[in-house]
């Protein structure tokens, strides 16, 4: 079996929400996968990226700044899903590869 097939349901629960990449950080702890491990880091980035700017916008309201994060987080997120669902290692666009780099702790 191959190494994606082996994580591919660790690497699809890490994109449900902050609270499924943390279940997927710990599900990863044993045996540890590399896809999983890479998928987990896509999905912790992407999530934290939305509450930071999610909080930033609840101060300085602008309708269109909150339609502009939802899109992206949604492209961003499908992409990465996607990526996870058909078992391809495949960083999300711009941010992917800063993911990877700071969350080097997500083992």
């Amino acid at each position: 079996m191959s190494v994606e097939k082996e994580g591919k349901t660790t690497a699809i629960v890490a994109y449900f929400t902050i609270v499924g990449s943390l279940i997927a950080f710990s599900m990863n702890a044993e045996p540890k996968n590399e896809f999983a491990r890479f998928h987990t880091r896509q999905a912790f980035g992407l999530h934290l990226f939305f509450l930071g700017f999610a909080l930033f916008l609840s101060q300085w309201f602008n309708e269109y700044a909150w339609i502009g994060l939802y899109v992206c987080y949604i492209v961003l997120w499908g992409y990465g899903f996607i990526g996870a669902l058909t078992e391809k290692r495949q960083s999300v666009p711009i941010l992917g590869p800063y993911f990877q780099k700071w969350f080097t702790f997500i083992q």
